[in-house]
């Protein structure tokens, strides 16, 4: 069972995938949000499937794939946290999880365009496990708790403007981090208890076709659990937020691999929830073309 939104930018159809179908949810919610999954609808979507009171929806496999929910509240990130990442940036793994912010109209569909920003040069792609969080998460005691706060998981191109990110952010990174088109997201949302380990699924990006980043979530610092754990002491997670957990390392700002150009194609996936693809294009196409916020 996978959570979609299909269709054009700002009028994607709530849909599951299921055994090879894809289903209408428009009987049960209007869209994707932390409203439906703070709802139980993760659940109920479950059991109307199970029932067969979904509706297969019509023409589904050429629909556009839109990032899998909306309204998105916050979307935090976790830097470094694998620790051959971090050696590849020349530093040691962190004492605690590193935290920054991008803005949530940064996150398109899995496989529209990225739009480079005018002059810059050092736009770097990030494959990234993203947790969307189901319940309020605030000042949890225990890696239990924070498990039981996630809804489900999806995959994040934590796109990273790398020169905005050291030379102009003072240390904070974001700035690096929140151009438009810079987080696409999805295929899907494949609810928790789809997946039996979060640390133990396969990461990979291609850029062109050539490997690029290859790991597994088993070499994170600190684990999907523990993240979720240590951010609610400093601020509340809502439903519908996302956290990117950080990326593996392979990434261009490593020195072994040319920042991206455009006309480049990147290939992002992790083993169990799906993939993407994404074509570099200049900043002469017209914002008004491009997804900026689902």
């Amino acid at each position: 069972m996978e959570l979609m939104r299909l269709g054009e930018a700002g009028l994607e159809i709530p849909a599951v995938r299921h055994e090879g179908a894809i289903y209408d949810l428009r009987g049960l919610t209007p869209d994707i949000d932390g409203t439906f999954l703070g709802a139980g609808g993760i659940g109920r979507a479950r059991a109307a499937l199970a029932a067969g009171e979904l509706p297969e929806l019509e023409d589904a496999e050429a629909l556009r794939v839109g990032p899998p929910l909306t309204n998105i509240g916050a979307v935090v990130c976790v830097g470094q946290n694998y620790a051959a990442h971090a050696a590849e940036t020349g530093d040691q793994p962190p004492q605690a999880p590193i935290i920054f912010f991008k803005h949530p109209n940064t996150v398109v569909g899995p496989n529209d365009n990225v739009v480079i920003p005018p002059g810059a040069v050092k736009v770097d792609w990030e494959v990234e496990l993203a947790v969307v969080i189901g319940r309020r998460a605030s000042y949890l005691s225990s890696a239990e708790e924070a498990l039981e706060c996630i809804a489900g998981f999806t995959i994040s191109n934590d796109v990273s403007e790398r020169d905005y990110q050291i030379a102009h952010s003072g240390g904070q990174w974001s700035k690096g981090k929140c151009a438009p088109t810079f987080n696409p997201m999805g295929p899907a949302l494949v609810p928790a208890f789809e997946v039996a380990d979060p640390q133990a699924l396969r990461l990979y990006s291609t850029v062109n076709g050539e490997p690029r980043q290859e790991s597994t979530t088993a070499d994170m610092v600190f684990s999907v659990a523990e993240i979720i754990r240590d951010l609610s002491q400093y601020m509340a997670l809502d439903p519908g937020d996302v956290v990117n957990t950080g990326t593996p390392e392979g990434v261009a700002l490593s020195g072994r691999f040319p920042y991206l150009a455009v006309g480049d194609t990147m290939t992002i996936g992790i083993e169990g929830l799906g993939e993407q693809q994404q074509r570099l294009v200049g900043s002469q196409i017209a914002l008004s073309e491009q997804p900026l916020q689902a």
